[in-house]
């Protein structure tokens, strides 16, 4: 009952005239992103970000639009995927293997309607998820001392790859530069100078918004300049919803497993919606059997990824408000949001910033039927948005970082650090070390220090207190765990990702 009061608490905040404008404006802007393939819903809440500062939104309503962003892209992805055979994002790569077959077959807008269907159903499943569990966590949470939190800082690191990432030792690295950046400026306890070189701009550290904006915003848009500069497509013929109410409720079971399975690798750190979806596609795949004909414009190969990937996209969201260790990339955005704020993700946000936990969670669910009544009616819309030349939307991404950069800080030192964070994340790219450990390292490094701080403290220096507890001990192992598992099965799974992709008979 106490979740319940706290839930109308959050529908208080998140039902208000101008939060719930933000909620619209959010969710249709996130769907414009998530249809543009390539950019993915980290990209567009780094995009957004300086927006909502020059705005001066209050933090609930920051809050509001990005989680909106947030599972707008994730909505968006399917469009593109669907309609060009090319995934929006990662985690829309398996949606391909049925939507693109049903488009070919004339039956483009049902596979759209569905899939909007099928990614409220997973959105809507993720975010009961994410009510029922995220106080019990929380509360939870409360137990850990400072060894307990360096330990799952550590947890975080060591899961960041993902047991689908494709090279842990790069994420490694991509991690420890984050740390090595953390650590520029003032030192908090000593009062001692790190790697400023003089600059004074340098002396209260590197700012994440910089960083965020850069590595993911102008690195995107260089890319876009290199490979895809005056790119248009053709416009694609949806044609007509046929979708009959029968073929409809068969596709319940499949929305229901989708989102669970989806919730539950949202929730496992590193996992995400790129697992979600694609576990939800292969169970869906073993349940069906022969009865089913998947990779030939099967309904049910479109359901199923859709409900599993909107499903994890709430998961996610679990560790990073409960604990403050992100669940995905993207949530990594989020969580810097937060931390810019002046809120400290964790436990305590639900009693010291309950109105901000729970007004997200409130527009999360109001977001899910937002994005539903926009999708099926504006669909049309949005696929004229994929004939676009990039070379006509890319300026007005640029003036958004570069005028929202501004605003925050009114410096030009910051508009040439986003610049030099953009270069670099361009070149990181292209040696395919990934940016999202960059990211959380850059976010995780202060908090990381100050608790093995406050350990050593407490325990005169004996580094055992790090794992003098059952609970230290677990997350240790845990870690250890992370560290071992993509190698050893994140081939396997991306094989298998491969090999259903190719699989497909349109996969060419």
């Amino acid at each position: 009952m106490e979740t319940l009061g706290f839930l109308m608490e959050g529908f208080a905040v998140a039902l208000t005239p101008y939060n719930l404008m933000f909620a619209l404006f959010g969710a249709f802007v996130g769907t414009l992103i998530g249809c543009l393939p390539g950019l993915g819903p980290a990209n567009g809440v780094a995009i957004l970000i300086p927006l909502a500062f020059t705005l001066g939104l209050p933090p609930e309503t920051a809050m509001i639009l990005l989680t909106a962003v947030y599972a707008g892209a994730m909505y968006g992805g399917r469009i593109s995927s669907i309609l060009l055979n090319i995934p929006g994002d990662e985690p829309a790569m398996m949606t391909c293997l049925d939507g693109y077959p049903m488009a070919r077959k004339g039956r483009a807008a049902d596979a759209l309607a569905v899939s909007a269907i099928a990614s409220f159903s997973g959105g809507l499943i993720g975010t009961i998820g994410l009510i029922m569990l995220a106080p019990v966590l929380a509360r939870f949470a409360l137990t850990f001392g400072p060894a307990e939190y360096f330990a799952l800082f550590l947890l975080a690191f060591a899961t960041l790859g993902g047991i689908t990432g494709k090279n842990p030792m790069k994420t490694v690295i991509a991690a420890a530069l984050g740390i090595m950046i953390s650590t520029v400026g003032i030192d908090i306890s000593t009062g001692t100078q790190r790697y400023t070189f003089g600059v004074l701009e340098l002396y209260e550290g590197i700012d994440f918004i910089l960083a965020i904006v850069g590595l993911f915003a102008i690195s995107e848009l260089l890319f876009f300049v290199e490979h895809r500069m005056g790119e248009g497509r053709e416009k694609m013929q949806v044609g007509k919803l046929s979708l009959s109410l029968k073929e409809l409720v068969t596709t319940i079971p499949t929305q229901l497993r989708g989102g669970i399975l989806g919730f539950i690798s949202g929730v496992l750190p590193g996992a995400g919606a790129s697992l979600g979806s694609f576990i939800s596609y292969t169970l869906e795949k073993q349940v069906v059997g022969k009865k089913g004909r998947f990779g030939e414009g099967d309904i049910r190969g479109v359901v199923a990824p859709e409900a599993g990937n909107n499903g994890a996209s709430s998961g996610a969201l679990v560790p990073m408000l409960t604990l403050g260790v992100p669940g995905s990339g993207t949530t990594a955005v989020l969580l810097a949001m937060l931390i810019s704020l002046n809120i400290t993700p964790g436990p305590l946000m639900f009693t010291q910033n309950a109105d901000i936990v729970w007004g997200v969670i409130a527009a999360l669910l109001i977001g899910n039927v937002l994005l539903l009544v926009l999708n099926i009616p504006l669909v049309g819309f949005f696929v004229r948005l994929l004939s676009v030349p990039p070379m006509y939307l890319l300026p007005i991404v640029t003036m958004v970082a570069f005028v929202g950069i501004y605003s925050i800080s009114h410096s030009t030192f910051d508009l040439y650090f986003m610049i030099a964070f953009g270069i670099a994340g361009y070149f990181l790219r292209k040696l395919e070390i990934p940016l999202v450990p960059i990211i959380l390292g850059l976010l995780l490094g202060p908090e990381m220090e100050k608790n093995l701080g406050h350990a050593l403290v407490l325990s005169d220096g004996d580094w055992s207190i790090l794992w003098g507890s059952p609970l230290a001990i677990g997350l240790w192992t845990v870690a250890g765990l992370g560290l071992v598992l993509p190698y050893l099965v994140g081939p396997l799974l991306r094989r298998r990702m491969n090999a259903a992709i190719k699989e497909s008979p349109v996969s060419d």
